[in-house]
């Protein structure tokens, strides 16, 4: 299945294989949810600036972030079921919606967690993109422990661990 992974940078990184491990992730996401049409993802790496801004647009929360997601639809978590309506007629493609990582907090978090850049890149990417299929974690319950479940299998699935 071929999915549209758009990779947008506010400024070159140092980072060379950071963009390749998040196009990995997001398959290894959907692939993992079972997502069986291509979709379309457009990701945006950035500073702590810039995310702060969006962070306090979107969600009045004046400071920065580590990532923020954007879906385009109301998605039921683990059960991925799309209408043919809902897919892009020239492309085909289902538009699942935007992330943005702060370039910035993936390093700084990961020598706070005492991981890798490349674990913390991969955590991040396949967080959000399970916030685009409808996964939350705004309580404690039992969506959040669903949540961690399938981000821990979803990076062992990479060969990816705590």
């Amino acid at each position: 299945m071929r999915h549209k992974i758009v990779i947008r940078k506010d400024r070159p990184l140092r980072d060379i294989g950071m963009a390749r491990l998040i196009r990995k992730a997001v398959r290894a996401a959907l692939n993992a949810e079972n997502v069986d049409v291509p979709c379309r993802i457009e990701i945006r790496m950035t500073d702590d600036e810039n995310i702060r801004v969006l962070n306090r647009e979107h969600r009045d929360i004046d400071r920065a972030t580590d990532v923020l997601s954007f879906p385009l639809m109301e998605l039921v978590p683990g059960d991925f079921y799309v209408d043919e309506f809902e897919l892009d007629p020239e492309t085909g493609m289902l538009w699942l919606g935007d992330m943005i990582l702060s370039v910035e907090r993936i390093r700084a978090q990961a020598e706070e967690f005492g991981h890798s850049t490349a674990r913390e890149a991969a955590y991040l990417t396949v967080h959000s993109v399970l916030h685009l299929l409808g996964y939350d974690h705004v309580d404690e319950g039992e969506m959040k422990k669903a949540m961690r479940a399938r981000e821990d299998a979803i990076l062992c699935s990479m060969g990816i661990t705590r």
